[in-house]
Parts: structure tokens; sequence; C-alpha cells
């Protein structure tokens, strides 16, 4: 399925990086820790890093109900963006020096998620999206922890995606002159070692959900 951009989520520079598959935007955001959140508070702009989790096409993130920029979210119009930097362009040029990266860009209006069943699906999928295997392993969510909690959903339908992957685009007139070295520097996110809590008896280990992620590369 196709995306449907919008004046705002068209993208206009360097169009050919530009990926028009909704599929394309869901793999952006299914492989993401961390999203960022903007929105206007007392006529200014903020932009917020937080946690998020998503099901089907929306997108949810939370926080607690004691937020000062929670408390005007709902119902406002607010920018989430994920970005991914795969890695480091070295150009033969500073002006075509670059990054291989993808993005996304969502557009639209927070909702502040009420239906008991939505709301703890919601914070499962933002509790997987960081740590999965978690939901099921720890204790639940108790209806204070609930009442705590601000949950907002965020609709896909305006969204842009854009990568970036390959060797530098450098000018055939630097390409011919040489003796500049010119490629890609990968990077990768990796998992190292569990490290326990110091209140875990010593011979607690970490469970299958945790340990199977060290030293796994993200995509």
């Amino acid at each position: 399925m196709s995306l449907s951009p919008t004046l705002r989520s068209t993208v206009t520079r360097l169009r050919e990086r530009a990926r028009t598959s909704r599929d394309d935007l869901h793999a952006v955001l299914d492989a993401g820790l961390v999203c960022h959140l903007g929105l206007v508070r007392d006529g200014a702009p903020v932009v917020l890093p937080t946690g998020y989790g998503r099901i089907g096409d929306t997108v949810y993130v939370h926080g607690s109900t004691g937020a000062g920029y929670l408390r005007i979210v709902d119902g406002a119009p607010v920018c989430l963006t994920v970005t991914h930097l795969d890695g480091i362009v070295y150009a033969r040029s500073v002006f075509h020096h670059s990054m291989n990266y993808r993005s996304a860009v969502v557009h639209g209006t927070a909702r502040a998620v009420t239906d008991p069943t939505e709301r703890l699906d919601a914070l499962r999928a933002i509790v997987e999206q960081l740590s999965p295997g978690s939901w099921e392993h720890a204790r639940q969510p108790s209806s204070r922890e609930l009442a705590a909690t601000a949950v907002f959903g965020i609709d896909l339908t305006e969204a842009s995606v854009k990568v970036r992957t390959g060797p530098p685009g450098d000018d055939e007139t630097d390409i011919e002159t040489g003796g500049r070295w010119a490629g890609v520097l990968p990077v990768r996110t990796v998992f190292g070692a569990p490290e326990p809590c110091p209140t875990l008896p010593p011979t607690a280990t970490a469970p299958a959900h945790v340990s199977e992620r060290t030293l796994v590369v993200e995509p």
C-alpha cells in the first residue's frame, strides 16, 4: 500500500530518496527505539525524545499525567520523527560529505487514548518496541500506575519516508583528480552484555529475551 503524500509530507529536496510504500514507513518505525515528538508549547516549538510503539497505522507515545506538556497534547498538531544513522559518507570534497540514513516524518493530531483495552495494547506495544519479551516477563501495570500514565495515539496517514544508501556522489573532476580517499564508514547499534541489578542474587541470570539481544546488530 502506498503513502498518500500531502503538501507538507511531500519530499521536495532530493526526491529520489523518497520512499512511497507504507511498508517502508512501518519498517523505519519498527526498527527504532526512540522517536522525537515536536509540538508547540506556549507559542514556542518543543521537541521531546521519547519511547513509542506501533500498532497497524497508529503510533503510540506515553508519559506521566503530571508532565506539563502532556496537558496540551490532546487534540494538538504534532510531528513525530524517527531516524536511523547507517553510515558516514566521506567524499572527496567536503560539499559532498553526507550520511546514509533511514528517516520517517509523521504529521498528525495527537489523540488521548481512553479506552482501557486500547490503552493496555498501546502500552504493551511501547514496552515491546524497546524491550521485546518484557511485557510477559515483568509485572503488569497496576490500576494506580495506569491512572498516572497518559497515552496518545497518532495516525500514520500523513507521513513521509526518506532513505539514502550507497557511496559518495563526488563530482567527476574530483574523481579524476584522485589522491583523496572516499567511502562509507558504517554505523551500527550493538547491544552489550546485560548488567544485572545489584539487588539481584549473585546466581541470577538474564532471561532469554534479554540475553539473546547481546551483541545483536540492529539493522
